[in-house]
């Protein structure tokens, strides 16, 4: 596996499991930044996220679509930066009164979670913009959440195509009002990693801001007097 240069990719490598809630209660302490994945079952939600972590099961999907309900935290290097896993949405086969409480905890988690600074949208490249997809943006909308579509499979088209397929999502979404982006994504060909770590990057405050260095000559920890007056 070739040398990660990307800082926000070096960052997302060090993730690690932290703990899966069934609710928004039992989510871990509402601090530092968090960023949420979210899509229909089978949209390659956990194949993104390994592919970020670049590791094969951080994130496991599991064999029966819709089956995971439970909210999952993964920290990146400490607990200050997080990805979360949210469950898969819209299975047509699971029962309509677990898909509501589905949805709840969905809803709880989107509106309540003062630490989500970003929602990545994964839908399918040939399925773009599900009605599930719109209620999510609609969801983000109203709590002026920033979102960040990922086209997966891109792998599945040919590159004229698949940028037909982005362009044209990129049109609805202005069209429909939603202030959202989108990309292209392969995890089986890893295309699509360093434009998604940017996003990533730009949500979770990484890399943090060097810290000010006071010119040669000064004695250390003092500032010059044009510092002194910009901080006052």
């Amino acid at each position: 596996m070739p040398s990660i240069l990307h800082p926000v990719l070096q960052l997302t490598a060090r993730a690690q499991f932290q703990t899966s809630a069934p609710t928004l209660a039992h989510c871990p302490s509402d601090t530092g930044a968090e960023v949420a994945f979210a899509g229909r079952s089978n949209a390659g939600k956990s194949s993104c996220i390994n592919a970020l972590a670049r590791q094969k099961q951080l994130a496991r999907a599991s064999k029966t679509p819709g089956r995971t309900q439970l909210i999952n935290f993964f920290t990146l290097g400490d607990e200050s930066r997080r990805l979360v896993d949210l469950p898969g949405y819209g299975y047509a086969k699971v029962a309509k009164d677990m898909k509501r409480e589905w949805q709840k905890h969905l809803a709880f988690y989107l509106e309540g979670r003062g630490s989500l600074r970003g929602l990545i949208l994964l839908m399918d490249i040939r399925h773009p913009l599900t009605d599930f997809d719109q209620g999510m943006l609609s969801w983000a909308r109203t709590r002026n959440l920033a979102v960040h579509c990922v086209l997966t499979k891109a792998d599945k088209l040919n590159r004229g195509p698949s940028l037909n397929v982005l362009h044209a999502v990129r049109r609805q979404l202005q069209d429909e009002g939603f202030t959202a982006s989108a990309q292209l994504f392969s995890a089986l060909k890893m295309n699509g990693l360093e434009e998604l770590g940017d996003k990533l990057g730009e949500w979770l405050d990484y890399p943090p801001p060097a810290p000010l260095e006071p010119p040669a000559g000064l004695p250390e920890g003092e500032l010059p007097v044009e510092a002194h007056s910009r901080l006052a």
